[in-house]
Parts: structure tokens; sequence; C-alpha cells
């Protein structure tokens, strides 16, 4: 014991008198190793200068069918792109993604995420709290693509920050939106003259991708614009009209099977 400690007492006072050590640590013994030297140093450093490895983690945007391959190069080449599809698509989450993508990037200075706030078939009745929290079960959808590409505490940071901003089509109304990147989600909920309200709502340095499935809306039938929209639109070169089929669905298999026979 006595030697034990002998020993450990040369060893401090060495290292205060600045001395080197042959050994790759202090001995065979300790448990305390040396920090490696400048000379020593392999192609780890714990100095940011010389640490090339990559420190953050993004998930990798990737298409798994035609239709989505499509759909991401219509949204990198055109201002204004229009996707419809069935359910399980990934008309939403793509759409979100490549705003996110494009926030990160600087291509735009925010990010606009709209939609309206129509009940599927029931009504719920009068919401509690400010209107936020009203409007937060209709907009929750946006929410869990944007969680899904952010944490949580980032997007509220950039909430705060006004960076991205959730709002219901009501208040679109006599905005324009320049140096935006805006998604307009579920509108085959939309009325011919919303639609028509939110496209032109489009400004400099922006671009506009508009969701929805025109043979699951939530209003009459005859009251649906997205469709007539969308076949409108098509007649203009400038604009993308992207249509996702069955085969295109990322869900449970079993989601194909019924939309195909529902």
């Amino acid at each position: 014991m006595e030697a034990l400690m002998t020993k450990r007492a040369a060893l401090k006072r060495q290292s205060r008198e600045g001395g080197a050590f042959d050994g790759p640590d202090y001995g065979q013994d300790a448990k305390v190793r040396r920090l490696p030297t400048p000379h020593t140093r392999s192609a780890w450093s714990p100095h940011p200068s010389n640490d090339d490895r990559e420190q953050g983690y993004l998930k990798t945007l990737k298409p798994k069918s035609e239709g989505q391959a499509a759909l991401l190069n219509a949204i990198d080449t055109s201002n204004l792109c229009v996707a419809l599809g069935p359910a399980g698509t990934g008309k939403t989450y793509l759409a979100v993604a490549k705003a996110v993508e494009a926030l990160e990037a600087g291509k735009v200075g925010r990010i606009v995420l709209s939609r309206p706030a129509v009940e599927a078939g029931e009504s719920i009745g009068f919401l509690p709290g400010a209107m936020e929290d009203k409007l937060a079960p209709y907009l929750r959808p946006l929410y869990d693509a944007l969680s899904d590409r952010l944490t949580m505490k980032r997007v509220g940071a950039l909430m705060a920050e006004g960076l991205i901003e959730i709002a219901p089509v009501g208040y679109m109304r006599g905005r324009t939106l320049n140096n935006a990147f805006i998604v307009i989600d579920e509108a085959q909920n939309c009325t011919y003259v919303q639609l028509k309200m939110l496209l032109t709502r489009l400004g400099w340095h922006s671009t506009m991708v508009v969701t929805g499935d025109p043979g699951q809306t939530d209003l009459l039938p005859s009251l649906s614009g997205l469709a007539d929209i969308a076949q409108r639109l098509e007649a203009v070169p400038e604009i993308s009209v992207v249509r996702l089929a069955e085969g295109d669905i990322v869900r449970h298999p079993l989601v194909a099977s019924m939309i195909g026979v529902l």
C-alpha cells in the first residue's frame, strides 16, 4: 500500500514538472489515461478545427414511388404545385418536408401552413380556450408532419420567431405571402372561391403546394372546388398538377386495398 502511494506521488510530481511519459498511459494498473498530445493525436481530435465528423442527423427524404418522385420534382421546379391523390400517398408529409428543407437551406424566409377548419362529418360543438386552442385539433396533422422533421422544441422556437405560421383558411384573405413556402392542406374541403383566394396569395420568391383528395371531401361534392381548380390549372404550363394513385400509397397495404373497393 505504501509503495503504491509513493508511485502515485511520483507520477503527480512528474506531471507538475511537465515531464513526458513514454507509455500509452500512466501504468498498467492506472485507471486514468493520458490525453493525446498534438504529436500523438490520431484522426479524431476534440478540437473543433480538427474534427470533421458530421454532428447533425436528419431523415433522408426519398420518394417511395414514381408518383412521389414526380411530386418532389414538381415542387423543385414549379412555384405552384397541386398534388391530388388518395389517403396515404404522402402528399402532406412531402410538402411539409420540402418546406422545412427550403427553410433550413435559407431558400425561403418562413413557412406558412394552412388548412380549412372543417369537421370530418360530425359537429364537435364549441371548443374551450383561445383561438389557438380552438384551432389546434384541426391543425394537428400539420404539427405531426413538422415534428417528424424537426423536434417539437425547435418547432415551438420557430413559431415564436414567426418563421413557421400555421393558420386556418379563414385568416388568409388580404395577405401577400412573399419569400415563403406555403402549404395548403386538405384543399378538398375548400370551396372554389376559397381556393381562388388562397392561390392568389402567392407572392414573390414563394412556393405554394396545394394538397387534397377530391374523392374524400367533407363538404357536399358540389361545393368542393379542388377538382375544378386542378382541371383549370393543368392548362397553365408554369403550374404542375400531380395526380397520385393507389400504387403511391405508403401506409398499411390494406389502405390501398380498401381505397380500391370503397
